[in-house]
Parts: C-alpha cells; sequence; structure tokens
C-alpha cells in the first residue's frame, strides 16, 4: 500500500531514488572506514583505530535510518553490494593499503562530498518534492558527516 502522506507518487520515488545513492554513499563510506579500522597502523594507533570504530558505529546506524525512510515512503530498498556500488558517488581503492595520513585525508574528503551532497539534495526534497520529512532528516545526516569530517580534519597538519 503506497503512504498516503501528501506527496504525490512520483515524488515519493524521486525522494526514495534519492535516498538509494544516500543509502548506497553511506554504505561505501562504513566499508572503507571498517577497513582502515582494521589496517590502521603507526603512531596514534590505538587512538585511530577507536576513532574509526566510533564513525563506522555512526555509519551503521545510518545506513539502517536511511533503508528505513525509504521503506517509509513506500519503495524497496537496495542491498547488495553490487547496487550500492553502481548508486555510489564516493568510490572504492580495492588492494589499495592507505598510509595512516592518506586514511586520514580519504576519509575527511568523502565526509566533505557527502555533506556537500546533502546540502544539493536538501532543496529537491524541499522544493521539488514536497518531502520536508526527508529534508529535515537528511540535515541531521549532514550535521553528524560535518562533525565526522570536522574530527577528521582535526588530525591534518
Amino acid at each position: 500500500m503506497s503512504p498516503n502522506i501528501g506527496i504525490t507518487t512520483k515524488n515519493l520515488k524521486k525522494s526514495a531514488t534519492i535516498l538509494a545513492t544516500i543509502l548506497s554513499n553511506e554504505m561505501t563510506l562504513y566499508v572503507k572506514t571498517r577497513k582502515f579500522h582494521w589496517n590502521i597502523s603507526g603512531n596514534s594507533f590505538m587512538e585511530l583505530h577507536k576513532l574509526f570504530e566510533d564513525q563506522y558505529r555512526i555509519l551503521e546506524n545510518n545506513i539502517d535510518e536511511v533503508a528505513e525512510r525509504i521503506s517509509q515512503l513506500g519503495e524497496k530498498t537496495i542491498g547488495t553490494m553490487k547496487e550500492f556500488i553502481e548508486n555510489s558517488t564516493l568510490k572504492e581503492s580495492p588492494k589499495e593499503y592507505a598510509s595512516q595520513k592518506h586514511m586520514l585525508q580519504e576519509l575527511l574528503e568523502n565526509h566533505e562530498q557527502l555533506v556537500t551532497e546533502f546540502r544539493d539534495f536538501i532543496p529537491v526534497f524541499e522544493t521539488d518534492n514536497h518531502d520536508i520529512g526527508s529534508a529535515d532528516f537528511i540535515t541531521g545526516l549532514l550535521q553528524q558527516h560535518e562533525k565526522m569530517a570536522w574530527i577528521l580534519r582535526r588530525y591534518q597538519v
């Protein structure tokens, strides 16, 4: 049954499509952060190991929340790695094992990219799709990514 929440079926689908991209990016960043957590070494090993763990736990929660938002809009949620890779704007680095400095830089750039994309998505949710709930939801995610980016930025010298 389609939701009757004051948003047209067409706009619900458009919102869900954007949310699928967001979900894919959250999943890509989660996997990347987890990989870095497993492979961090050098000075500040334990501190960064714990930082990456804290961040991937936040991302893990975000993944579930975004998937549930898609479902709330009456759409099916993608769920395979192939679908996530196809829908993600973030890029992976398979078979590459970055230095500590590069890990921090890559994660920072990814969080900043998501913040920028969210800023573009919010007006589409609000104005084009009349989906204030998703706009508000994504604003909360934007704030989380701003904070994670700020923490990572503090490690840059």
